[in-house]
Formats: C-alpha cells, structure tokens, sequence
C-alpha cells in the first residue's frame, strides 16, 4: 500500500477484504524499535472491557422488569438500549481485532479496518502532544488509552490532527510515551537529570470544591435527565413509592418549612456532588517538568488522565477567580499554549493546577514561565477611563429591565401580584447591578511586565492573563457604536495558542493603539492612517 507524503500524517482508505500489511504482529506490551518492521497489536484485555459495556443496560433492563412487571414501553425502550450497545461493543470488539502500529524510523504507523482499511503514518518530530486517559473499566484490566496530537487550533481538522491507541497495558503505554519523547525530542533537552515536581495534591484544597455553581446544576439536571427518561418509558416518577412518602410527609408542614428543607436538600446535594467531582477529577494530582522540555500534568480517580504540555509552546499563563473562589482567596490556573488542540480540547487540556489558594496559583504560575514573581501580578495597571463604568451599569440595567418585564407584563395582564413581585425584584436589582458593574469596572486593568503582555477583566470569572509579547502575531480591533460615540475600543492580541485572542476591552483609541505599538513594535504601525492636523 503506498501513501502520500504530507506535512503531518497520511491517509489511505480502500474497501478491501484482503491483507497487503508487511510484516507479522508482534504481542501486545512491546516496543518496536526503529529498525524493527513488526507490528503491534493492542491488547486482548481489551475484549473483557468490551463485554463489561453490557452490564449496565442488561442490569437496567432486569432491575425495570422487577419494578414495573415487564411493562411493554420500558422493555421496548430497554431493548432499544441494550442492542445499540451490542451494536457498539461488536465495533470496539472489531477494532481490537484489526488494529496494529508501529514505530518505523521517524514515523509512528497505526492501521486499523476490515472493510474499510485506513492506514495512518505520523511524522515522530510533528508529535506535540502525548496523552494518556484510562477510564474505570481501562484501568480494572490494567489498560490506558494513548491518544497523540500535533496541536491545531482547528475544530474541524482536530479529528485528523489526533491517533488513538485505545487499549494498550499502562507499562506500554508509558514506555511508548517516553520512547516517543526521547525520539521527538532530540536536541530539547533540558540538562535536568531527573524530573522536577512543581506541584502535587493538598487535601486541605478540598475546601475550595463547593465554591461552584456547578455541583448545585448537576443537581436539578440529573433530575431532569431522570424524569424525561421514565416519562419515556411510561413511568409516572410520582407515583412512586417515595416520591409519594417525602409528598406526604411535606404535606403535613407548613409551606415555608417545606419550602426551606427543600432549598436545604438541593445545597447539600450540590455541595456533596461538588466535592464528589473535584475528588473524582483532581486526585492523585501532580504537575510535574520532565527532563526533556515538557510539563505532565496526571490527575483522576476514577478516570485517571496524564496530560503533556510542550514547554517550548507556553506562550504565558491565565489566573481564573470565578466569584466566590475570588471571596474565598482561591483561583486556578490555565496554561496559555499551542498544540493543545481546537478550543474544546483546550478547554479540557489546559488546566495546570486545581481551585488552589491563590498564593499558590501565583508560585506556580511562576515556577511554570522560569520566572521569579508571577507577571499576573504587575504593580501599576494602566487604568480605564469612567466611561468604561458608565457603560457597564447601562448593560446591567438593560438585563434587569428584560428580568423585570417578564413578571410585569404577565402582572398587567393576569394578577396584580405579580407586578408587586416586578417593583421588588427592581427594588432589589437596582444595588446588585451597580455593585456587580463597579466590580467589573476595578477589574479592568493591562499593562506590560518585562516579557509579557498583561490583561485582565470579568466579574463572575475574574481572569488574569500574562501572554508573552513574542508571541502576539497580530491585532483584532473591534468598535461598538457605543464605543465609537465615546471614543474607546476594544484591541485584543492574537497568537497562535490558548484561546487565540485576548482582549483589553474599553480603552481609549490613542492609548489603545499605542498600548499595542509598545507591547509589540511595528506590527501594528503599517495598518494605522495617520491624519494630518488642520
């Protein structure tokens, strides 16, 4: 089989029966080496993992038999579930059996396919990026999941920038990663001689986990998911026997009481599936700078994941405070690098530290860019003018004047009582929108600290971003009109990497501009029109 030669891997599909592979397979848990032209099957465990998919929808399908007494829609439905992941455990299963790799000199080589065979050819010093993930099954039989990149920022081409080896032993794994490293990174070295460990878990953080509106939604959407889902199979969730119970017994107090014990539930249960998540996803922690020029971020309990970050593609680092982490003293910190993929995987890769005490989050933002204090932190932010305020207040008040309405018109149209609940929902509003539009006002600020750009803003999320000005290629200016009528814009720095802009919103045009000039010369300058006095 022949392919073409392209800039980061080649593709051939053919619909085919026949074998034309060279070489033999060789046994699951080895590494070829360069001169080696054997192939490498994944491993047989994986068939175990496969058969364990149909333990959910079968004990499903049993358990709603003995609760409903075989009711025709739910069997129907359940059925419905069960062959799909028939379905899907015959095509893991399919692929177990004719997927091979290997590493041939320079390139990694990974085929796959019975009917349709798909051949894959990766160029080893276009890798950027090296991940392992093992999900709960994966790891009970002792399997990881190898997926590697070349970066991108891309969605629609993500799909082809990314190989998967799903299903190999974790010792494989790691000693494929680490061959794949050393023959990618010739000449990257960094003369450490061991592995340097910048950060690792504290369970004292665990008092930031219930600081989130996140646990509280799951909440009210795994509710949700449940009852649409036994609506479906003609299931009424109230009568229930315990629904009917917590019915009966609420019934017999008074309204405001079960009112309250109900808000009191659903906090509880939020702050539980909060601190639940943050264990699940942030235990075993540890972020560490390898030896070879790249950071590796490992984390998870049931879903054990290792990340690999390129050194040599940071490009800075973003403090998060979302609100009550901010009240609380806590932040997170974000990697601003390429090679991370498009912006969804981004979002999920980029994550260097857990919510941390923010003196934390500083060091090791830090000790990341080889510096000896975090740029987040410059002195003298460059302040906005009063206007920037004026205009926060006026989209605070517009939001609350659509929140008001609602009740209000329904209040003139069917009951009075409502249009009470619209003068006191004002009544209350009025502060909380000043006072959120004053806190988005102070955070504003930029400016520039040796090497980097510094830019931060957000009220709800308060983020600080430090981007090193080498790595600004270009700028996007965008203009309201009700910026143009006050005299400001909105100038935000591209580069090839994290979220791909950041903006310094709200400034004045001349300052704006030479903000610009000066955190990167001459890059600006051939777009300006210079207007002559007079």
């Amino acid at each position: 089989m022949s392919h073409d030669t392209e800039q980061w891997d080649t593709t051939t599909t053919t619909a085919t029966g026949g074998d034309n592979s060279d070489g033999t397979a060789h046994n699951a848990g080895t590494v070829n080496s360069a001169a080696d032209p054997g192939w490498t099957k994944l491993s047989p465990r994986l068939l175990l993992v496969n058969l364990s998919m149909l333990a959910g929808p079968l004990a499903l399908f049993a358990l709603t038999v003995v609760l409903t007494g075989a009711n025709l829609q739910a069997l129907i439905s359940l059925g419905s579930l069960v062959i799909t992941f028939l379905v899907i455990t015959g095509i893991s299963t399919m692929r177990l059996l004719t997927t091979r790799f290997r590493i041939a000199g320079d390139r990694l080589e990974l085929r796959s396919g019975f009917l349709l065979r798909s051949r894959r050819s990766v160029p080893v010093d276009r890798i950027h990026s090296i991940d392992l993930d093992a999900k709960p099954m994966h790891r009970l039989f002792g399997l990881t999941s190898l997926r590697i990149g070349t970066g991108g920022q891309s969605s629609s081409s993500s799909r082809s920038r990314k190989l998967s080896l799903d299903g190999i032993t974790t010792q494989h794994a790691r000693d494929l990663r680490r061959l794949l490293l050393d023959r990618r990174g010739g000449g990257r070295s960094t003369g450490r001689d061991e592995n340097l460990t910048i950060a690792e878990m504290d369970w004292a953080w665990l008092r930031y986990a219930p600081l989130t509106i996140w646990g509280l939604a799951s909440v009210f959407i795994g509710v949700g998911t449940a009852y649409r889902i036994l609506h479906e199979m003609k299931v009424d969730p109230l009568q229930l026997g315990i629904v009917k119970t917590v019915e009966e017994r609420l019934g017999s107090v008074p309204l405001w009481f079960a009112i309250l014990a109900a808000v009191v539930i659903a906090a509880v249960a939020g702050v539980a599936v909060s601190v639940a998540t943050f264990v699940d996803a942030w235990a075993e922690y540890r972020l560490e700078r390898e030896q070879d020029g790249v950071f590796r971020v490992r984390r998870g309990l049931l879903v054990s994941r290792s990340v690999t970050i390129e050194e040599r593609r940071l490009r800075g680092v973003e403090v998060t405070e979302p609100m009550l982490l901010r009240w609380a003293g806590g932040a997170r910190l974000n990697a601003i690098a390429g090679g991370l993929g498009n912006s969804e995987e981004n979002r999920s890769r980029r994550s260097l530290t857990p919510p941390v005490p923010r003196a934390e989050a500083l060091r090791v933002a830090a000790d990341v860019l080889n510096e000896e204090r975090s740029p987040t932190e410059f002195a003298e932010p460059v302040p906005h003018p009063r206007v920037a305020l004026r205009r926060r207040v006026n989209r605070g008040l517009l939001v609350l004047a659509a929140v008001v309405a609602v009740p209000l018109g329904l209040g003139l149209w069917f009951t009075p009582v409502l249009v009470h609940t619209a003068w006191i929902t004002a009544l209350v509003g009025l502060p909380v929108v000043i006072a959120l539009a004053n806190d988005a006002y102070r955070a504003l600020g930029h400016g520039l600290h040796d090497r980097y750009l510094v830019v931060r803003a957000g009220t709800f999320a308060r983020r600080t971003v430090a981007l090193r000005r080498d790595g600004v290629i270009g700028w996007n200016i965008t203009r309201s009109y009700s910026q143009r009528r006050n005299g400001l814009l909105t100038i935000g720095a591209t580069t090839a990497a994290g979220d791909g802009v950041y903006k310094v919103r709200d400034v004045p045009v001349g300052a704006g501009l030479t903000f610009a000039e000066e955190a990167v010369p001459n890059l600006l300058t051939p777009f300006i029109e210079h207007v002559p006095r007079g």
